[in-house]
């Protein structure tokens, strides 16, 4: 038994219990029990290895990295429900109605807004399959041209910060890294932070985005009968304007707050002002005051702490608040009891937020889905972590390394061959799987031969981002299956993504002879 590739078959049978339909959490975590064991009956895995695993566990739980994590689940699930979506699509329909193909243009911008604003897949792509796809199919677009515009709208969330995904992989990337230089023999490298990952993927995100709306007008003047112009009727938005129609203050009304959001959050990571935590809690707290906002009830608290926390940013900036210095002047002391009344107000005004909030059942249910999710993604480490310590324990990292130094090509041949791996692997296993388990095995011996860190996790996220997108198996496509009426085929929609998965994978190879897109902003960044 000791000649057999223990590694090997641990990876196979887990690919074949994931398609069983069995919880992947306990997949991962029974699969590396039962090999565990089988290998230490073999005497080819040291069972004290095992031992490490309580100790990583606590390790990630600790971890201030992914406390972004729930908090930016829970600023995408309010926003998601206080029907800040609906406003923007509906407007940003208005707005491009009347253009061929505008309302697709529309979807995939409101994509991109609610992918920097939640950075979660399924919610983006449910939200916009429930809104989106019945008007455009009642206003003459293609089912399939339809469904393809949002599939990839809601795969927007995957590589525009802040994304979970990159979330994650920063966390895992820092490590990969590290044991990278250790092999090098430098001892002293610098660490990669979840926000040089974020603005190593700004630019890609956007550049998906232009090729998005670049061929979406090709299609309305080559084929106008997928993506027809709007009706003078049907674009007007209800109550605006004398007729009807869109006025530039209604744009405003139903834009600025949530870009002030998306440049708070993202603003205060890549400008060094925060970290990916503290962005995170600023997005947690807009978005309640967003919702708020929206909600009509008791709008004056929701200025109200508005006004207060950019009054404790001035005061912070101007003047030192530090509590308990002895030798502070009357003054610093006057201020800081007056930035203290401030906090104060700003707390009871989020309190009659908070309680409308649970009136209309918009808080509870937000908290309930970021539970659920969080736990979700926290048991998947765990299990994936069980089978990271066996795989290595079973020679599997090892394996892996020598497989990726024959590949012919060096560096970029062994990069290619992974990003093809993680491609097909995207079809099968969730990005959170992916990421514990496929990147700090393959990540150490790729970043070893030189391959820049965040170039190679955006190339990693936008190869995910396309599996996810592709047909027949991809996640974004079964979200919308899920809630598209039945008039839309399954064909069709796997019809529709095709397009744009040549689209991602023109991105990738765009990024890949271009790093510069990836690695010039956190360049001059950080």
């Amino acid at each position: 038994m000791e000649s057999l590739p223990l590694d090997l078959l641990m990876f196979g049978a887990l690919c074949v219990a994931v398609l069983s339909g069995a919880p992947i959490a306990f997949v991962l975590a029974g699969t590396s029990a039962i090999f565990a064991a089988i290998g230490w009956y073999a005497g080819v895995l040291n069972f004290n290895l095992i031992g490490a695993l309580p100790t990583r566990v606590f390790n990630t739980m600790i971890s201030e990295t992914l406390i972004a994590i729930p908090l930016f689940i829970f600023m995408g699930m309010v926003l998601e429900r206080s029907r800040i979506a609906e406003d923007l699509l509906r407007t940003m329909g208005a707005l491009f109605g009347q253009l061929r193909g505008g309302l697709g243009i529309s979807v995939t911008l409101v994509g991109a807004l609610l992918a920097a604003s939640t950075g979660i897949v399924g919610a983006t792509t449910v939200t916009m399959g429930l809104m989106a796809l019945p008007v455009m199919l009642r206003y003459g677009y293609g089912p399939a041209y339809s469904s393809g515009v949002i599939c990839s709208a809601g795969t927007l969330g995957q590589i525009i910060p802040p994304s979970t995904v990159i979330i994650i992989m920063g966390e895992v990337l820092a490590s990969a890294y590290q044991q990278a230089q250790h092999k090098l023999g430098n001892f002293a490298a610098k660490t990669v932070s979840v926000g040089e990952l974020f603005s190593g993927a700004l630019l890609p995100g956007l550049m998906l985005v232009g090729l998005y709306i670049l061929y979406q007008l090709i299609v309305g003047l080559v084929r106008p009968e997928l993506c027809p112009a709007l009706p003078r009727e049907a674009a007007a938005v209800e109550g605006r304007g004398s007729q009807g129609q869109l006025r530039a203050v209604d744009v405003l009304k139903v834009l600025i707050p949530p870009l002030a959001l998306i440049v708070a959050v993202l603003g205060s990571i890549l400008g060094g002002v925060a970290t990916a935590t503290e962005g995170a809690a600023v997005g947690a707290v807009g978005a309640t005051i967003l919702a708020g906002m929206r909600g009509g009830r008791n709008r004056w608290a929701a200025w109200a702490a508005v006004g207060g926390v950019v009054l404790l940013f001035v005061l912070a900036a101007r003047y030192d608040l530090r509590l308990g210095r002895p030798d502070s002047a009357v003054f610093d002391q006057n201020m800081l009891k007056f930035a203290g009344l401030v906090a104060v107000v700003s707390f009871l005004a989020l309190g009659v937020i908070w309680f409308d909030l649970f009136r209309d059942r918009i808080l509870v249910a937000s908290m309930s889905a970021t539970a659920r999710t969080t736990s979700m993604i926290f048991t998947i480490v765990i299990g994936a972590t069980l089978f990271s310590l066996v795989f290595r324990g079973l020679g599997g990292e090892a394996r892996i390394e020598h497989m990726l130094e024959a590949v012919p090509g060096g560096a970029h041949g062994a990069l290619i061959a992974v990003l093809i791996l993680m491609f097909f692997l995207g079809m099968f296993l969730d990005y959170v799987e992916i990421t514990i388990i496929a990147i700090p095995v393959v990540g150490p011996p790729i970043l070893a031969g030189g391959v820049d860190p965040i170039w190679f996790g955006t190339l990693v996220a936008m190869v995910m981002q396309t599996s996810f997108l592709t047909p027949p198996v991809g996640y974004t496509l079964a979200y919308l299956r899920s809630v598209a009426p039945p008039s839309v085929t399954t064909q069709a929609i796997w019809l529709g993504a095709v397009p744009f998965v040549g689209l991602q994978i023109l991105a990738v190879v765009i990024i890949y002879f271009m790093p510069g897109i990836a690695t010039w902003l956190p360049s001059k960044l950080f």
